[in-house]
């Protein structure tokens, strides 16, 4: 018999997390061919939601609970859950209820079929406007940065197979970034479309920090792409600018009564002076990055485990 693991990282959660859970044992009761085990990862919620873990967790064993420290963020929340876990197959899916675990079966039948991972596409979302248009962003990000298929949808709500959950979790470094972990393990990736629902309460955890320090975990961790098209971009302004100087001596010889303009000069220097701070602070992310790696800044810190056991490699 086949094992299921669902993975759900939980931030304020309290109220929608048990209906979530509920959902998950109606839909896998169906589906006998199968056993499952649910792991709920607190990434330090400010409200009541690791007692509702902890709840959870005494009345099952097959209901493993993990607390982080402080926040670290969804991704190394499901990191944390993809290592604990051991099933054949791995869900991830979202706390709040707008995921619909009823339809897990959707993406088990890909996995069936010899795909290594599914992602679940929505046909009509229901988020806001300012989570559609960082997904619109994170959607641009991976298919430039990631060389992710342009038909591909990724989502939070995904399977994947156990070898590709054991290539994903080798990464130890601090910034993982999920979709970019799936995308470097296999490219046998297939979407199923699912239902979308309405939050029901509170709203989206992602802040505009957050989606820009998604963003940058994104490229920064599995792609040299920006510093190429840095380097491709200085390159065309110094032919241009090299270009820009014949031109302006040809004039100057030829017209010898023609000013040499001072604003024009200093927009140049302004324009370029800017053009390389930027590059300049692009390098510096990606070396302040191998930096923090380097001093082994962990992944997160788990400060309690409820029916699990075992050190983490990325403690």
């Amino acid at each position: 018999m086949k094992k299921v693991s669902f993975v759900i990282p939980c931030y304020r959660s309290e109220n929608t997390l048990p209906r979530v859970v509920a959902e998950i044992d109606g839909k896998m009761r169906q589906m006998a061919q199968y056993e499952y085990d649910i792991f709920l990862v607190n990434d330090f919620s400010p409200d009541n939601t690791m007692d509702v873990v902890r709840k959870l967790c005494r009345e099952r064993n097959d209901i493993k609970g993990i607390s982080f420290a402080r926040n670290f963020g969804q991704h190394a929340a499901l990191m944390a859950g993809l290592r604990h876990s051991d099933g054949d197959y791995v869900v991830c899916l979202d706390d709040d209820g707008q995921t619909p675990a009823d339809e897990v079966d959707k993406l088990l039948e890909k996995l069936e079929e010899g795909y290594d991972a599914v992602y679940a596409k929505y046909e009509h979302k229901k988020h806001n406007a300012f989570r559609n248009l960082g997904s619109k962003v994170n959607e641009l990000m991976t298919r430039v940065m990631l060389d992710k298929p342009a038909e591909l949808y990724v989502s939070s709500y995904f399977a994947v197979r156990r070898f590709v959950v054991e290539d994903m979790i080798r990464y130890e470094n601090s910034y993982p970034y999920v979709i970019g972990l799936v995308l470097r393990t296999t490219k046998n990736i297939t979407n199923v479309s699912v239902t979308h629902r309405e939050r029901e309460e509170g709203t989206s955890g992602y802040t505009l920090k957050k989606l820009l320090n998604l963003w940058f975990n994104g490229f920064t961790a599995f792609s040299v792409k920006p510093l190429r098209i840095a380097t491709a971009v200085g390159g065309s302004f110094a032919v241009a600018g090299f270009l820009y100087g014949i031109y302006t001596i040809i004039k100057r010889l030829v017209n010898p009564e023609v000013p040499i303009g001072f604003s024009s000069l200093m927009a140049a220097v302004v324009f370029f002076g800017g053009m390389i701070m930027i590059m300049l602070g692009m390098i510096g992310e990606y070396i302040g990055r191998i930096y923090i790696s380097m001093n082994n800044s962990p992944q997160y810190v788990i400060r309690e485990r409820l029916n699990v056991e075992g050190k983490d490699f990325g403690e």
